[in-house]
């Protein structure tokens, strides 16, 4: 399927690669899951790149990089994107592990500028020679970050090239028909080749040199005046566009004489989000991330029904029609958090500030000191991006900020840049945070409704991705409860890995062991008191969590034992250890990492076994 030499392919060659790599994604990802909608809007870009640049060498980094599958395909894994986001298969973004073209990690966004411009100029320290691209889009431009890294790389003078992908974000466009008609002329092959003459023979003479300053100044003026375009050139870009990113062969042109430049590029592409597949330009959110579907009309074949997120989302609403200081707020996950019904009802009180956690937190600490009560759902992995914003805007203040952590622990197929499992450390040393644990739906409504309602100040209520266990029962909002007696062990956790504990405590049962279960119903304040009367009665302790080992709960309880002076207890903690967690089912990534009912069963037995 793939040409040997994509830099040799003709232009039809190019119109017909793209198709079939439209149908491959479309075909894949519809038995995997995954990117649709974002794939779809970028194929022939990424045709383009690769008849132009060899990957092998040159750098290209993505922002956002779950647009990445064409590239993929690209590169010879096209026989691996059956297993696309499975156990030990293909990531669903680009991991420089799978292959040398994959230049740089990207699970999050708005960072490739920065690590682009951090490649051209170690290009340029080492004297080495290759091409430096950073490839932005899907909403990538919403974070400041990209803008930090725009403006540091247009004034550095290095040959790199960014290419903005625009499928529907927000910059204005250019009105009327004269800036349309310069635009075009502009970009016309045959001024690109003049002004690339045009610039050799004025810059060989100190006379020409003159010249072209006078020329350039007086363009630049009409171009201000009549195209509205001057923000990137302002910053110090070559800035070309916009141009349709759907035409792969204007694309490649384009990309041929950027290359050429020994300056900053920033090419501008308009896209479609879904392109080539009719239900995912109908609806490109529903198709951004997709569990399995049927590619004939686009249907999901598994129905998820009731999960975390949603029951957030209708508690959320239930809140807000009762009180009319509840608002919410996102950061560019506005499904995603469940909060589509709240965006619709209270659109007044809904708050999608895109991809901007640090702001979407701050702006959250300037509603709780003007008396409005907000409530920001973030995933666990991207509020990470806040934590400065939590300490410096919110807890030194006291602020009342309710923060839904959505997706806290193993997130499951997106692997370990999506992963939730640092939070329980960085949200439990904020001072003053109080962070609540659901492990049910119905622990979830009654602790956002505390949250909102009774705490008064910064407080964080985490939760997973998916549904509820097994465990569905409502055991109080904050402190520790014990909701299996037992006198052999305890095992101590909280969340939704109390469905793991209570399996091990059963099949402790068969065994003739007799385990003691209390789950955290908080993290902080944590409920040191009833956790030491329980291990004082059996001596041996568990704790399990779905967390990184560092700045676990599991060290803060023994920690808070050894200061007590509850001496002789016998410790074992069961969590993810320090490291990073591959991508798979979270069922699957549980009995990896040893934290599913049978590996807290065989650890409680060894400490059990220990006398």
């Amino acid at each position: 399927m793939i040409p040997d030499c994509l830099n040799e392919i003709t232009d039809l060659q190019a119109r017909l690669l793209c198709d079939q790599l439209r149908e491959r994604i479309v075909d894949s990802v519809s038995r995997t899951g995954g990117h649709l909608a974002s794939n779809l809007g970028v194929v022939e870009a990424t045709v383009a790149i690769h008849r132009v640049f060899d990957l092998d060498t040159d750098r290209l980094v993505f922002d956002v990089g779950h647009q990445c599958y064409a590239h993929k395909i690209l590169t010879r894994r096209d026989g691996q994107m059956d297993s696309l986001r499975k156990l030990g298969g293909l990531s669903g973004f680009p991991k420089p592990r799978e292959h040398r073209a994959d230049a740089f990690i990207a699970g999050h966004a708005s960072n490739a500028v920065s690590v682009a411009l951090g490649m051209a100029r170690a290009r340029t320290i080492s004297g080495e020679d290759y091409s430096v691209l950073a490839m932005l889009g899907d909403g990538a431009m919403t974070g400041g970050l990209a803008y930090e890294g725009l403006s540091d790389a247009g004034q550095s003078g290095e040959q790199i090239v960014v290419i903005l992908n625009d499928n529907g974000m927000s910059i204005t466009k250019n009105v009327g028909g004269v800036a349309r008609h310069l635009a075009q002329q502009r970009l016309k092959p045959q001024y690109l080749r003049f002004k690339k003459v045009y610039r050799k023979v004025t810059g060989a003479t100190a006379v020409g040199r003159g010249v072209y300053r006078f020329t350039h100044r007086t363009k630049q003026a009409v171009k201000d005046a009549v195209l509205h375009c001057s923000m990137f050139e302002d910053m110090g870009f070559t800035y070309l566009g916009p141009v349709d990113g759907h035409d792969v062969n204007y694309l490649t042109r384009l990309l041929r004489y950027a290359k050429e430049l020994d300056c900053p590029v920033l090419l501008h592409i308009k896209t479609v989000k879904g392109k080539g597949y009719p239900p995912a330009e109908k609806e490109p959110d529903k198709f951004h991330g997709v569990g399995p579907f049927c590619r004939e009309n686009g249907a999901a074949l598994d129905s998820h029904g009731e999960s975390f997120s949603s029951v957030f989302g209708e508690t959320m609403c239930r809140l807000a029609s009762e009180r009319e200081d509840v608002c919410a707020i996102t950061a560019a996950m506005r499904s995603g958090t469940g909060l589509d019904r709240f965006a619709q009802e209270y659109p007044q009180r809904f708050f999608d500030v895109g991809i901007a956690e640090g702001h979407a937190v701050a702006m959250a600490a300037g509603m709780a000191k003007q008396r409005v009560i907000p409530v920001a759902a973030i995933y666990s992995t991207f509020l990470q991006r806040a934590y400065d914003m939590l300490i410096h805007d919110v807890a030194i203040q006291g602020l009342h900020v309710v923060l839904g952590v959505d997706r806290a622990g193993l997130s499951g197929e997106d692997g370990e840049t999506h992963h939730g499992v640092f939070d329980v450390n960085y949200l439990d040393s904020v001072p003053g945070m109080k962070v609540l644990c659901p492990a049910s739906f119905e622990e979830l409504r009654a602790m956002l409704r505390y949250a909102v309602e009774k705490v008064r100040g910064p407080v964080a209520v985490r939760y997973p991705k998916g549904g509820e266990g097994e465990y569905r029962s409502m055991c109080g909002i904050e402190g520790a409860s014990v909701i299996r007696p037992g006198t052999d062990v305890t095992i101590v956790t909280y969340g939704t890995i109390i469905n793991e504990a209570l399996a091990a405590a059963k099949r402790l049962e068969e065994k003739g062991r007799s385990a003691q279960v209390v789950k955290l119903n908080s993290t902080a304040p944590l409920d040191v008191d009833t956790v030491a009367a329980c291990v004082k009665k059996t001596g041996r302790l568990v704790v399990a969590e779905e967390c990184v080992d560092a700045g676990c709960v599991g060290r803060r309880i023994a920690a808070e034992l050894t200061l007590r002076g509850v001496d002789g207890v016998k410790l074992v903690l069961v969590n993810l250890g320090n490291r990073f967690v591959q991508h798979g089912t979270v069922t699957e990534l549980r009995a990896l990492c040893g934290i599913d009912g049978a590996s807290i069963c065989r650890r409680a037995l060894e400490v059990i076994e220990r006398g």
